[in-house]
């Protein structure tokens, strides 16, 4: 496996933990809270927004410049 494609699973394995952890946050918030957690939500939102975008600018643009 090449490193650009290695580059989109780590992207991609990234993305869905980081969903799951504000689902988790967004659906049990009472376990969230008990885990002392819960002021994480609004960051492991935009940070599953931020990993989208660049996941999807990786692959449409920047992937086609890397040689490895």
């Amino acid at each position: 496996m090449s490193l650009k494609y290695f580059h989109l699973v780590f992207l991609a394995i990234a993305t869905l933990a980081d969903a799951g952890f504000w689902a988790w946050l967004h659906f049990m918030p009472d376990d969230a809270i008990a885990a002392g957690t819960l002021y994480l939500k609004p960051y492991a939102g935009w940070l599953c927004i931020f990993l989208l975008a660049y996941s999807a600018h990786y692959a449409t643009q920047k992937m086609r410049h890397i040689i490895v």
